[in-house]
């Protein structure tokens, strides 16, 4: 097993902890973050998954998902802000 499938295989391991943020996080901010984790290996493993197969599509697949986590944060964060307020 070379470095890579490693990483691949460690990056797979963190993914239930991640979705039991998600689905068990006891505020809407650590769902967020599990939400944020879920996507940042996600994007990891694409990337991962493009270097071990040589098939430069699956990088493609990891910048697009990347620009969509980033602005799903930039949502729910402005969601968070907006609804603290709401409640003041």
């Amino acid at each position: 097993m070379s470095f890579l499938e490693g990483a691949l295989i460690a990056l797979l391991l963190t993914l239930p902890f991640a979705v039991y943020r998600l689905v068990w996080g006891p505020t809407l901010p650590d769902r967020v973050v599990g939400l944020d984790l879920i996507t940042t290996v996600s994007v990891a493993l694409a990337a991962l998954y493009a270097l071990v197969s040589g098939q430069t599509a699956f990088l493609d697949v990891a910048t697009a998902l990347a620009l969509f986590a980033f602005l799903a944060t930039l949502g729910l964060a402005r969601y968070i802000e907006y609804r603290g307020h709401k409640e003041d």
